[in-house]
């Protein structure tokens, strides 16, 4: 047994880590620490003053374990290495895992190629990115290789060659290196333009675009002109979104939170050569009751901890607490001096008020979508509750029987919470005591076995299939469906309220039936809709199960009968035809052709089928 106050007079004074686990061992957070007794302490002081979501985590600590690391950059980079392996539900979390991709230009090479990259190696290549946009950068590359004619193989030249130019040749995108048609001093000066349109210059290739384009007018070579308007086109867009900076020497990004309630968004500005080649936002959760230098810190650790490239200089929009520790993480990654600041004024500060309003505006927009499926989901089961005078409807389950004419009877059980189906949560059974079509018998037989399983996993403590109950139970029919539910319910001594959900002549959503009467409802409401889209998806599921029962049952079982008909001819018909009908109608010519069959086989289907009819 594991006793926290005992564990806590071992803890050493030296950095570390530490991970708290609950009590079916679960990660509920990591942290790390300059000295772990002094910290790990703290969680548990009852004068301590802890943030709401703090005290949520200390009250689920079953354990805690720690490791001891020689120096609190160590203690760092294992405690981003642990967050972003675990996830931990307590940790300040970035949401998204992007990578962005880079344009890689392999220059170690004897005749170097310019290609897509999703990640920075560790090769002699010269890379240019991160870029936020992988479209841009496929266009960009199509640019290059059009306009410099760079080649696109795999070949290991000059060792390797072909005995013809490939179809790049042909199409003017490609100089043929692989047969020496350009030297290698000529390829070179091709990749340097490259390499400076990537660092910026896009004044040489504008003007070659230019030349190229007058020159394809001048011998009416119009579809080739009008190619090179297009690329020229293509350059300027991307001049035009290439914002100048003030110092045009310092590859930077520009970071900047705005926080509301448990949401955070982190703009980030990415500039290089002086030049905003992208923007990107990101999402962060659990940041209740935390500061924002807080929250950008962490977003900083884990953002940084994984990209494979890291500006020089971060501009902030909050001072953090450990931006010495982590510029001292941050260099020994890069391999060279990262600085982060918090600027005051000048353009830098102008920045990051930029990046700041878009952040502010991204949290705003989504606020409002929040808003709006908040209404949908939670403010229609908030509806449904006052509809009904009960305190509150998070859980709700709905059940349904399908079968035709007594056959393959099924039913489905639906969980919607707080307004939103829970998929996870879906039972669908198959009717076991019934014969025929009797639904309030099958109906009887669903309930019985879903909250006789929930009774005993409650009693024995195992299993959370059936052990959670519903705040409502919606039966897919009117007053015999409720009566039924009802009973079985006082029988086992359980009170859950019970409506039916009542259809009209058409088979359309009208309303719900409740201790003995149909309440009115609004049939522009969103308790209305909600109710109809519970009902609907209530009868699809039972629907599927017992399509999917029928079809194999009524085809396997009437197949089973014909002498020569196996499993293995049974299952090519049912490939071949996909339903009993299909089999029934076809040919004998047809059933003799599929795999397995011959013409004795197919003749005794047809027969048999025919016969049933």
């Amino acid at each position: 047994m594991f006793n926290i106050e005992e564990e806590l007079k071992k803890l050493p004074a030296k950095p570390g880590v530490y991970i708290m686990h609950d009590n079916k061992d679960a990660i509920l957070y990591v942290g790390k620490a300059v000295s772990l007794k002094n910290r790990v302490r703290q969680y548990f002081q009852g004068s301590r003053n802890l943030s709401p979501k703090i005290q949520r985590m200390v009250s689920k600590v079953a354990r805690f374990e720690y490791i001891v690391v020689d120096s609190e950059m160590e203690a760092l980079v294992l405690e981003c290495n642990l967050i972003k392996e675990h996830r931990p539900k307590y940790n300040t979390m970035l949401k998204d895992d992007k990578h962005y991709p880079y344009i890689r230009v392999t220059v170690n090479e004897p005749f170097p190629r310019v290609l897509f990259a999703r990640t920075r190696g560790k090769d002699k290549a010269k890379y240019f990115g991160p870029y936020t946009n992988g479209q841009a950068v496929k266009d960009t590359l199509d640019l290059l290789k059009k306009t410099y004619q760079i080649r696109n193989c795999n070949l290991s030249l000059p060792k390797e060659n072909t005995n013809r130019p490939c179809l790049y040749y042909h199409m003017g995108q490609c100089k043929a290196p692989c047969r020496g048609l350009v030297s290698k001093e000529e390829y070179g000066k091709a990749i340097e333009q490259v390499i400076a349109f990537l660092s910026g210059n896009l004044s040489p290739i504008t003007k070659q675009l230019e030349c190229l384009m007058k020159e394809a007018s001048e011998n009416m070579e119009f579809e080739r002109a009008a190619e090179y308007r297009d690329l020229l086109n293509s350059v300027r867009r991307m001049a035009e979104r290439q914002k100048a900076d003030a110092d045009l020497t310092v590859d930077r990004d520009v970071v900047a939170i705005a926080t509301a309630g448990e949401e955070a968004v982190v703009q980030v500005f990415f500039v290089r050569e002086g030049k905003m080649i992208g923007r990107e936002h990101y999402y962060l959760t659990g940041v209740e009751g935390e500061d924002r230098g807080s929250v950008l810190q962490e977003f900083i650790k884990q953002f940084y901890g994984g990209t494979p490239h890291i500006p020089k200089e971060l501009l902030l929009s909050e001072a953090i607490e450990e931006s010495e520790l982590l510029e001292s993480y941050l260099t020994e990654r890069s391999g060279r001096k990262v600085k982060i600041l918090v600027p005051q004024k000048g353009d830098k500060e102008r920045l990051v008020e930029l990046a700041e309003k878009n952040a502010s505006m991204v949290l705003q927009k989504d606020a409002e979508k929040i808003a709006e499926e908040e209404k949908r989901t939670r403010g229609a089961a908030d509806e449904i509750a006052e509809l009904l005078g009960l305190p509150k409807l998070g859980r709700t389950e709905s059940f349904d029987i399908s079968n035709t004419a007594g056959f393959a009877s099924v039913a489905s059980m639906v969980v919607f919470e707080n307004g939103k189906p829970n998929k996870a949560e879906y039972r669908k059974f198959r009717i076991k005591t019934v014969q025929g079509s009797d639904d309030y018998a099958s109906m009887r037989e669903v309930l019985t076995r879903r909250f006789s399983h929930g009774l005993r996993e409650r009693e024995e403590g195992v299993g959370e299939k059936f052990s959670r109950f519903p705040d409502l139970i919606l039966m897919d029919g009117g007053k015999g469906q409720v009566n039924i539910a009802e009973q079985v319910l006082s029988e086992m001594g359980i009170s859950i309220p019970v409506c039916g959900m009542v259809k009209d002549d058409k088979h359309r959503t009208r309303g719900l039936y409740f201790h003995n009467e149909e309440l009115p409802m609004n049939q522009h409401g969103e308790g209305f809709r909600l109710l109809t889209r519970i009902q609907d998806e209530t009868h699809r599921f039972a629907i599927e199960y017992h399509r999917s029962l029928r079809g194999k049952e009524q085809v396997h079982s009437v197949l089973d009968e014909i002498e020569g008909i196996g499993p293995t001819r049974r299952r090519a018909l049912m490939k071949a035809f996909g339903s009993r009908e299909a089999i029934s109608n076809a040919s004998e010519e047809e059933l003799a052709a599929v795999d397995s069959m011959n013409a004795a086989a197919a003749h005794a289907v047809y027969l048999f089928l025919r016969k049933e009819k």
